[in-house]
C-alpha cells in the first residue's frame, strides 16, 4: 500500500496548546507551516471551570508572521475560514468563551486557515479571574505537503530489485 491511502503519511499534527486544564495564558510556541499548503487550527474544550462571562472569558487568538518570533500580527477575515454561521472577532479571535458552559464540545472547532505567512501562533488568552481551570487544547493540522510521506516511515527501498 502506497503512502498515497493513508492520511497519516500526508498530514502533520501539532500540538498547539497541551491537552491539559488551563486557567491562564498559555505561551505559545511558532508553528512552522512550511512545506504545507493547507492548514487546520482545532479547539477543543471541556466543561467550563468557571462560569464564562464577557468579563471571566478564554478567546482562541490566532497571529501569523513571516519572521520566527519576531513580528506577528492578528489574522483578518481573508486568513482564515470561520466554521458556518460564525466570524473572525477583532483581534484574531477565532472562538470566544463567554457564557456559561456546563458540557464539553461534542465536536471539535475547526478554522481553515488560508493566509499566506510561514508561522502561526494560537493563544488561549484568560480575561478576568479564573479561580478553576477549564480543559482545553489545541492541534494545528498542517496537510498538503510539498513532499510525501510526512513522517518517518519504515520503508526502506531494496538495493537488490532487478529491472522488470
Amino acid at each position: 500500500m502506497s503512502a498515497d491511502y493513508d492520511l497519516k503519511h500526508n498530514i502533520k499534527v501539532v500540538p498547539a496548546l497541551v491537552p491539559a486544564v488551563w486557567d491562564a495564558d498559555n505561551t505559545p510556541a511558532a508553528i512552522d507551516t512550511a512545506g504545507y499548503k493547507g492548514v487546520t487550527i482545532l479547539t477543543h474544550v471541556g466543561i467550563g471551570g468557571i462560569t464564562f462571562t464577557t468579563t471571566n472569558k478564554v478567546e482562541f487568538t490566532i497571529t501569523h508572521s513571516d519572521d520566527l518570533d519576531s513580528t506577528y500580527a492578528a489574522v483578518e477575515e481573508d486568513d482564515v475560514l470561520m466554521p458556518y454561521g460564525e466570524t473572525l472577532a477583532t483581534g484574531g479571535i477565532i472562538r470566544s468563551l463567554t457564557a456559561a458552559k456546563a458540557a464539553a464540545d461534542t465536536e471539535v472547532h475547526a478554522v481553515g486557515y488560508r493566509g499566506k505567512k510561514r508561522y502561526l501562533k494560537v493563544l488561549a488568552n484568560f480575561g478576568g479571574t479564573h479561580s478553576s481551570g477549564t480543559p482545553m487544547s489545541a492541534s494545528v493540522i498542517l496537510s498538503k505537503p510539498d513532499s510525501k510521506p510526512v513522517g518517518q516511515t519504515n520503508f526502506v527501498p531494496s538495493l537488490n530489485k532487478t529491472a522488470q
